[in-house]
């Protein structure tokens, strides 16, 4: 077994693992290693925004771990579907671009539940440090940073009407739900390539931060390796032992182990490596090195129920020979200018609501899909089509991650416990009633088809529609929960409790799920984290 040796192991090349191995590598005496179990993240599946509907459904699995969760007692036994990034990039490389910050208030929050230093005015450097945004720099964003965040070139003639359908409700527009004000309707910004050679392509976390980083002799990016465990020496993170190319070897690492595989990876490498509740590791004979029972605790996600319906005007995407060929030649002037329909995120307009007046912030977000999404993909229709989601944004219900096998090769066991709390069915019904009127309002009747999965209307039905088919959203976070109280997993610097010399930054240290998507908070989250392993090496944003 040979062994090489780095100051940073960097485990996951996702969001977090993207960043953090661009940003430690930028100090020349500092050496790095990356490790990613999926490929190297550069395929026309992942450039192409459009072919985002070949790797969700994880048939093929295509950058894609397609994990299942256990079966969800709340939603009639069904077992869940849980697309995961498999591939440098992450999850950022298989999502629908969407640049999404969540709330300000979410982030006091987090500092109100003891995490000091993550409250808004902290944490905004660091979302307008990574932010290269298309409109300019002001006091919201930033135009310098390694993340290309713009608008849509041309959002579909359907996705107007979804705008003016929401205007007729009173829900009023608004051009930046990572502006001044979140709540209202509009169309999202991208991480997409703004001009230049790669114009229209995606920019995931891997185009923006890691391949530029790839030319520095001090980073090593090993793909196609997976981490089998963490190695502990008297209570001290070492470095990590991975398989590849069929044998195994230690990476060594002289000043930390960082654990950057995401809500569901983080937790169940850390319980592999003998770090999590002593219960569960010795149900897997796995000796336990450091009990630490908050480990795969406090899983929240976003639970998703859509409304789909077939179109009776064809500038949709449809999977019959027609929508095909239409796509056929997007795709070629997709290749020539970077524009049109397979540049788009399909996810083209969106909303924050809120459910009660009463609130203080949208605790509902609206997603409206250019095309039938159902089941994932995993369900396919050829009609050309449309569809609309939401969720629940803050929801009460918090599941966990355990392990189904000691064998690192076995996915990890995922109960999201989706509706434990009836809080959540509540909000996600009053939630479907807004989003039914929408969809019926009078904007988008010459595209009004058929809708699928129809009922009576009444309350029983539309419970009984939700338990049938809303599942995930893609925002899984919080099993390694960071705050300042001893049963956290990791304290505010996303150091490991009881260990030395590990981190873990993803979305897995989320204490309390945000309002809104996750990809853009997770980047954030590492870009802070990087200033805190290496205080001075980047000029503070003003």
């Amino acid at each position: 077994m040979g062994h090489m040796e780095f100051d940073y192991v960097i485990v996951g090349g996702g969001s977090a693992g993207c960043v953090l191995a661009a940003r430690l590598s930028e100090d020349p005496n500092t050496s790095v290693c990356l490790v990613e179990a999926g490929g190297g993240g550069r395929d026309i599946f992942i450039r192409a925004p459009a072919l985002v509907a070949t790797m969700v459904s994880g048939r093929p699995k295509i950058n894609n771990w397609a994990f299942q969760t256990e079966p969800q007692p709340e939603l009639n036994g069904r077992r869940g579907f849980q697309p995961r990034g498999k591939t440098l990039g992450g999850s950022s490389a298989i999502n629908a671009m969407l640049y999404v910050r969540g709330h300000k208030a979410d982030y006091d929050e987090w500092a109100a539940l003891g995490c000091d230093g993550w409250d808004w005015a902290s944490v905004l450097p660091y979302f307008r440090r990574s932010e290269r945004f298309a409109g300019g720099a002001d006091a919201l964003h930033g135009d310098a940073g390694p993340l290309q965040v713009g608008p849509q070139s041309a959002p579909r003639k359907i996705s107007h009407a979804f705008l003016e359908a929401c205007e007729s409700l009173q829900i009023r527009k608004t051009d930046d739900f990572n502006g001044d004000r979140q709540e209202g309707a509009g169309f999202y910004h991208v991480t997409q390539f703004q001009g230049g050679p790669q114009k229209g392509e995606r920019c995931s976390a891997a185009a923006a931060y890691l391949f530029p980083a790839m030319r520095r002799p001090n980073l090593t990016v090993l793909t196609r390796a997976l981490t089998e465990k963490v190695l502990l020496e008297d209570g001290r993170a070492t470095g990590v032992q991975i398989k590849r190319r069929g044998r195994r070897e230690v990476l060594k690492a002289r000043r930390e182990v960082i654990l950057s595989a995401g809500a569901f990876g983080s937790p169940q490498l850390l319980m592999l490596s003998g770090i999590g509740p002593a219960a569960e590791l010795t149900a897997q004979g796995i000796p336990v090195l450091h009990d630490a029972p908050g480990v795969g605790q406090n899983l929240q996600d976003h639970l998703d129920y859509v409304l789909s319906y077939r179109s009776r005007r064809r500038d949709v995407v449809g999977l019959n020979p027609r929508g095909l060929a239409r796509l056929g030649k997007a795709g070629l002037r997709w290749r020539k200018t970077g524009q049109g329909l397979f540049a788009s995120p399909m996810a083209e307009g969106g909303a924050f609501l809120r459910s009660d007046p009463g609130l203080d912030r949208p605790d509902l977000q609206i997603h409206f899909v250019i095309g039938i999404v159902d089941e994932h993909m995993r369900k396919l229709h050829l009609s050309d089509g449309y569809s609309c989601h939401i969720c629940v944004l803050r929801p009460e219900s918090t599941g966990h991650v355990g392990l189904q096998s000691a064998n690192p090769t076995a996915p990890p066991r995922i109960d999201p416990a989706f509706l434990s709390d009836r809080r959540d069915l509540e909000a996600l019904m009053r939630g479907a009633r807004i989003m039914e009127q929408i969809m019926e309002a009078d904007a988008l009747t010459p595209w009004r088809g058929g809708q699928l999965y129809a009922h009576d209307g009444s309350d029983a039905a539309l419970e009984a529609d939700i338990r049938a088919r809303a599942d995930t959203i893609y925002h899984p976070v919080g099993t390694c929960r960071m705050g300042a109280d001893p049963a956290s997993v990791v304290d505010i610097e996303a150091r490991v409790r009881g260990v030395d010399g590990l981190r873990v930054v993803d979305a897995s240290i989320m204490p309390k799920l945000i309002g809104g998507n996750t990809n853009a908070p997770t980047m954030m989250m590492a870009e802070k984290v990087a200033d805190l392993i290496q205080p001075g090496l980047r000029p503070q944003q003003s």
